[in-house]
């Protein structure tokens, strides 16, 4: 007798565990209705400005490793040039401020005629600049274990390049 009762107890402890396990009703889905269809209304369509036709195409180069007086030396030999004769004379041009000012140019040149449009052939330097840049403070050791200033500058260098 003890075991039906044993038997009985585990079957009641099954059984209600099968009732738990019972999946829930669910609440029942509310239908999502089609959103009303809104009248259509015919808008005039406004024509934004048109922006003007780029007339110049700029490049600029930050903290090139020159300082800006060498490099002022170079740039005022080119000044007002066609970039084809300013690339001629910066590679006859014995300076080290000659090699970035000339990846400047071909880049501000590049930009005109890649991005613009512009005639490769009509190409001028219109305005060609040097800025400070960067300046790298460092220390010289000087006699008697004293130290001295040391000021290693850098320039930005702007191209802009125009059409005849």
């Amino acid at each position: 007798m003890a075991e039906t009762k044993k038997a009985t107890k585990k079957a009641e402890v099954v059984e209600e565990a099968k009732v738990e396990e019972a999946p829930k009703a669910e609440a029942p889905k509310k239908e999502k209705k089609a959103p009303a269809k809104k009248a259509v209304k015919e808008e005039k369509k406004v024509e934004a400005p048109k922006k003007p036709a780029p007339t110049e195409a700029r490049a600029v180069a930050t903290n090139v490793r020159v300082t800006p007086r060498k490099a002022r030396l170079v740039i005022d030999q080119v000044r007002g040039k066609d970039v084809k004769v300013a690339l001629g004379l910066l590679r006859n041009i014995n300076r080290a401020a000659s090699e970035p000012v000339t990846k400047v140019i071909k880049s501000a040149a590049a930009n005109a005629i890649n991005n613009f449009g512009f005639d490769e052939n009509r190409l001028y330097i219109a305005e060609i600049y040097a800025n400070d840049g960067l300046k790298m403070r460092r220390y010289l050791p000087r006699a008697k274990g004293s130290a001295s200033g040391l000021v290693k500058r850098n320039c930005h260098i702007t191209v802009v390049v125009k059409m005849r």
